[in-house]
């Protein structure tokens, strides 16, 4: 170990950048990623325009990922395939880029920039390269995590729901959001649930409206209510949405 140690110490104040590269590569496929990406970082600028200048930056890139700082090896997949459109690692560099930002991404009650960026990156990776053996898993990646920000938006209706009339009509902010969740993710896992939102939400403005509106607003109850239906026939929540069709009902006969 005190041997290994010092040999990287030789390595690392070396003026030999050929012997550098040679010691970073070896300490790369020996999973020392640390002590690969501290001397491929002395590397790049100097064999910038040489032919181990490509290389040399995609195993820059690749030792961040492996030592899990994808913010960083994003930034160097990045340069890597502006700078090399058609190099050698330029399919890998654009999955690399985007998946590191997947397993990167929050959880869904944090911010989501990260999200939006791994889903820009994998779609930029599935349109220069649609024959890649990677497409599945990017493509699962993507649904992956457009389900986060559907979830996000769910959290956010729901927190309007449940506040209520709250300083104001929060069951329309409610409706809004999901709303525009379902237009956005159509696909999504949470979609049933975001239109029962829709559904309860309309229901208790109408409840909550003067007398005069309730008429109006539970004939908009019962269209939601046949929508849902017709989406989701065997929904588990079908009896929840058949008494809210009970109630909606009788106001509107009156």
């Amino acid at each position: 170990m005190l041997c290994s140690c010092g040999e990287y110490q030789e390595a690392l104040k070396s003026h030999d950048v050929n012997y550098k590269f040679e010691y970073a590569k070896r300490a790369f496929e020996k999973k020392k990623y640390v002590q690969a990406a501290t001397l491929l970082d002395d590397c790049i600028a100097v064999f910038k325009g040489s032919d181990k200048a490509e290389e040399s930056l995609y195993l820059l890139a690749m030792s961040h990922y492996e030592n899990k700082d994808y913010a960083t090896a994003s930034v160097y997949f990045k340069s890597y395939y502006n700078r090399y459109p058609k190099g050698k690692y330029a399919e890998a560099s654009r999955f690399f880029s985007g998946y590191g930002y997947y397993l990167d991404s929050p959880e869904p009650q944090l911010d989501q920039s990260g999200t939006i960026k791994a889903i820009e990156e994998l779609q930029a990776f599935l349109d220069y390269f649609p024959r890649s053996e990677k497409v599945s898993i990017a493509q699962n990646a993507i649904f992956e995590l457009q389900d986060k920000l559907t979830l996000k938006q769910l959290q956010n209706a729901q927190l309007y729901y449940n506040l209520g009339n709250y300083m104001g009509n929060n069951y329309e902010s409610a409706v809004i959001v999901a709303r525009n969740a379902v237009k956005d993710y159509p696909y999504s896992k949470y979609k049933e649930e975001l239109e029962l939102l829709i559904l309860k939400a309309r229901y208790q403005e109408a409840a909550n409206s003067i007398e005069e509106r309730k008429a109006d607003r539970f004939r908009d109850v019962i269209d939601e209510y046949y929508s849902f239906i017709n989406n989701y026939p065997d929904s588990k929540n079908r009896e929840e949405a058949d008494n809210i069709l009970k109630i909606a009902r009788r106001y509107v006969a009156e």
